[in-house]
């Protein structure tokens, strides 16, 4: 099938990039996006590595994309929440209540990594360090720190003009993502559940774990809802708990995401915002 390469942009493209462009994607031409993207049309995607190479010089994201294709052609995008939706990990920033932010901020790094192979425990040891935090801490992590990634908005409105479908499943808590779907208008969403009694955190997740098999198996039970196959499912994410849901989409896209993830996701955005989702086809 004819491909096309899109590139994107942070900063303006202009025309001294065209050139140099086509002739190493050794496409049939170059139309304009809007300023910050352009397309080659019927390019070659043997020429990855020289692409690869050139982008990675001038702070540029790639993705080769099928001739044709539309973001209708889809009917779900699945995203991660943590450093993803938005620009914090919850977590992290909840520690910092309690004077153990860098602590648990290298255990949820080495986890997202990769080099922490079980999530559960992962999870389980970082919730343990919050026992006993006032909960009004998770409401000001909310109100003072949680911001939207750049381009959430305008990749959510896009997607849902297009009929598609939207779920948030994270490793993170519902305290966020409940207040996101209602926020964002979001169809579904599912995280963990932080036990609080007394007002205070326990320590401990009440119910199954949202780890990376659990993210998977949701993409593919609320694809069987809407009547869809996976692979008609677009899922977005930034760390190794999403490799797996990732994998069961018909298009995984690596957001600012761990080196692990970049490698096996369909296409990386290291530079531009969730936005650009859009303008790939």
């Amino acid at each position: 099938m004819t491909q096309n390469l899109v590139i994107q942009s942070l900063a303006p493209l202009s025309d001294a990039h065209y050139k140099p462009l086509l002739a190493l994607a050794r496409g049939a031409r170059v139309v304009p996006i809007d300023a910050h993207a352009l397309r080659i049309e019927d390019a070659n995607p043997a020429q990855r590595p020289d692409i690869d190479a050139y982008c990675g010089t001038h702070a540029l994201d790639f993705a080769f994309v099928d001739a044709g294709r539309t973001l209708g052609d889809f009917g779900l995008v699945v995203m991660d929440m943590d450093s993803t939706l938005i620009t914090i990990e919850c977590i992290d920033e909840i520690a910092d209540f309690c004077g153990l932010k860098a602590e648990v901020a290298a255990i949820t790094e080495a986890s997202m990594r990769g080099e922490i192979r079980d999530f559960n425990e992962s999870l389980t040891r970082r919730v343990a360090l919050l026992a006993g935090l006032d909960a009004q801490a998770l409401e000001r992590v909310y109100e003072e720190r949680l911001r939207l990634s750049p381009g959430a908005e305008s990749m959510l409105a896009g997607a849902k003009a297009a009929g598609l479908k939207t779920l948030l499943v994270s490793g993170g808590f519902t305290f966020f993502t409940e207040r996101l779907k209602a926020r964002l208008g979001l169809d579904f969403a599912h995280a963990n559940t932080l036990e609080i009694v007394d007002g205070k955190l326990t320590g401990k997740v009440l119910g199954e774990i949202v780890n990376a098999d659990v993210k998977a198996r949701l993409l593919r039970d609320t694809c069987a809802a809407l009547g869809i196959a996976p692979s008609r499912a677009i899922a977005m994410g930034d760390g190794s708990n999403d490799l797996k849901m990732m994998a069961e989409a018909g298009l995984s896209v690596a957001f600012h995401a761990k080196p692990v993830v970049r490698e096996a996701a369909t296409v990386a955005f290291d530079h531009v915002g969730l936005d650009g989702l859009l303008r790939l086809f």
